[in-house]
Order: C-alpha cells, then structure tokens, then sequence
C-alpha cells in the first residue's frame, strides 16, 4: 500500500464524525489553566500572538486575546482592522483564504458550475495568463487548486501543467476569478451564502487590500477573526457538515481537498496536509519529512503568511488558531505542537 493510499484512509475514517457545536469554555473564567497549557500560552504570547484558540471535542480549551503593541504600526496598516467587542481583532489572514476558496469551489463543483478537469480558459476565455495559446489551454482549473499550472508570478509560462508544484499566489488569486465566473455572482456574495452565513461566521468577509499589498498579485483579503476561524475549523473537523448537521459539501468533494497531490503530497487542494515523506513549502525546496514532526500525522493546516494558523486535527477532535504578527521563532509550528501535546495529553 502507498503512503497516499493510507493516509488517505486515515482521513477518511478520522472525518466521519458527527458534527459538533462550539461550547463554552473547558476552564471557567478566571480560573489559571495548567502548567503545561500555561507553558503554551507563555510561548505564543511571546511570539507576537493577538489571538490564540483551542477548541476540542466542540468546548473552548482556552481563548486568549492580545493588544497590538505600539511599535506594530507597519502590520496595523496592512493586516489589522477593527477589534471586536470580545477583544478579537479582525486581521486579514493573508494566505489562509486559500482554504477557505478551496471550500468554495468544492460547493461550486457540487452544485454543478464547476468541473475541476476543464481548462481554465472555458470559464475566463482565452488570454487569461502570458502562456501561449496551447500551453493556456493545457492549464485546467484543478492546477491552480493544488499549485502545479506550471505558470510562474508573471503568468507566464514556466512548466508544463502539472509537472510540478509551485506556490503561486497570483496563479491562486485567478480561481476566485473563475468561482465568480462559473456561479455568474461576485465572489463576496457567493461567500456569504455558500460559506459564512451557513457556519456563522458573521465578522468575515472580503476586503480590498491597502496599498501596502497592492503587488502581492491577489488584491483582496479575507478579513475575519479568531473565533469566525474556529468555527470555519469546526465544520472541517465534522467533516463538511455544518452544527446542525446538514452538509455543506459533499463527502466526496471533502474528501478529494485532502488527497494529497503527486507533486507536493504535503498540499492537497488549497490545504496543507501533515504525514508526508517530504514537504515543499512556499519559497523552500524539497524536505524529507512532515510538515510538522511534532503534530499528529492526520493534521490538516491552512496557512497564511506572518505565521497565521488553522490546525485541524480528527484524531484528537481538535481545532487551534494562531493570529498576529509574524512569529521570531523560524520553527514556531514545531515549537508550539511540542508544547501542545505535552498540554493537552
């Protein structure tokens, strides 16, 4: 048997729980967590966290919001919007909206307005990208789903389709064109229906990025906050199926976002996956190895730039959001899953 084949087993088992509400707290207000939980705590607050949340088993383990500090001026003009009346404050999650879209083209293939095998071209027309007419048309919308259209920054032609994985914000950035193509709706308002108004999350939407991002190539941002992440987490962790237990994609098109793909098997469709034997990450060549060692083999991340986090974890019916700033701590993944299975055996 692969390593594909198994692992893929694994997620199909670990997924097929039942859905789960978010509860109140594990710990009642005021009451200091554990030495081990503190530890973590102590840690990412110490790595220029503004929001920290672990849910698992459906309750809040603990929550913990921090002030941006007066010399994070540069990350308040960029990433950092209002603060919520609870204290969260609404940042743009950077890359993390990559998850989130791959939810959105899952339902859109579901409903029938897209088919992840056709050329790109069918939904935006000819011309979209710099490659030419023929190597355009080899580009199918699956491509930009997992990394691999072979076009680099510029659009423009580098690899054939599918040979090889490469981290492509602005390649990324033309699937929202295309979602908004196939369903014939502004990416904003099949968002809220398809997505945030169903899971409830009422403080996330799409922005328009300052000038500050302008040349990132994606010139929208998901905007949303800690607890809107946790629920959007809780849905996955259930499996695609909402708290009251409707679907909200089906099994098969969850399924197929964690598959791991031939060109990079720690990404499955917009998502990163732990467990592989090797990881290329964004700006990074080949490693042997998981995307994080000290996490549990079945973890699914969405990750975005100044080390936002998403971990879902089946197995240990788990659900953890990091916001803030980027971490000093280069190895803040494998820091932080040390310290949280130590907290949470």
């Amino acid at each position: 048997m692969t390593f594909a084949l198994s692992r893929r087993g694994v997620l199909a088992g670990a997924f097929a729980g039942g859905p789960v509400l978010l509860a109140g707290p594990a710990l009642a207000a005021g009451d200091p967590p554990p030495p081990a939980m503190q530890d973590v705590l102590d840690y990412v607050q110490s790595q220029k966290t503004t929001g920290f949340l672990v849910v698992r088993d459906g309750r809040t383990v603990i929550e913990r919001n921090w002030p941006l500090p007066a010399d994070a001026a540069p990350f308040r003009a960029a990433f950092a919007y209002e603060t919520t009346p609870d204290g969260e404050l609404l940042e743009d999650v950077a890359s993390q909206q990559k998850s989130f879209v791959a939810i959105l083209a899952a339902i859109a293939v579901d409903k029938g307005l897209l088919a992840v095998d056709k050329p790109v071209a069918d939904y935006l027309g000819a011309g979209w990208s710099k490659a030419s007419p023929e190597q355009e048309q080899a580009i199918h919308v699956i491509h930009l789903l997992t990394m691999t259209s072979g076009l680099d920054e510029k659009l423009a032609f580098a690899a054939p389709a599918g040979s090889a994985f490469f981290y492509n914000t602005p390649a990324y950035a033309v699937t929202k064109r295309v979602l908004a193509a196939a369903a014939k709706t502004p990416l904003e308002t099949l968002s809220h229906d398809w997505l945030t108004a169903p899971v409830g999350m009422a403080r996330t939407a799409w922005r328009k990025r300052p000038a500050a991002l302008a040349d990132s190539g994606n010139p929208t941002g998901l905007v949303t906050c800690p607890r809107d992440v946790a629920r959007f987490g809780q849905m996955i962790l259930d499996g695609g199926r909402l708290a009251d237990g409707r679907r909200l994609v089906s099994e098969s098109g969850f399924k197929a976002m964690f598959a791991p793909t031939a060109a990079n098997p720690a990404y499955g469709r917009l998502w990163w996956l732990n467990g592989s034997p090797y990881t290329i990450r964004p700006l990074a060549n080949r490693m042997d190895g998981p995307l994080i060692p000290a996490a549990p083999v079945d973890l699914v991340a969405a990750l975005g730039a100044m080390d936002r986090k998403l971990y879902v974890v089946p197995s240990r019916k788990l659900v953890v959001v990091r916001m803030g700033q980027a971490a000093p701590d280069k190895g803040f993944d494998q820091q932080l899953w040390l310290r949280l299975m130590k907290a949470l055996a």
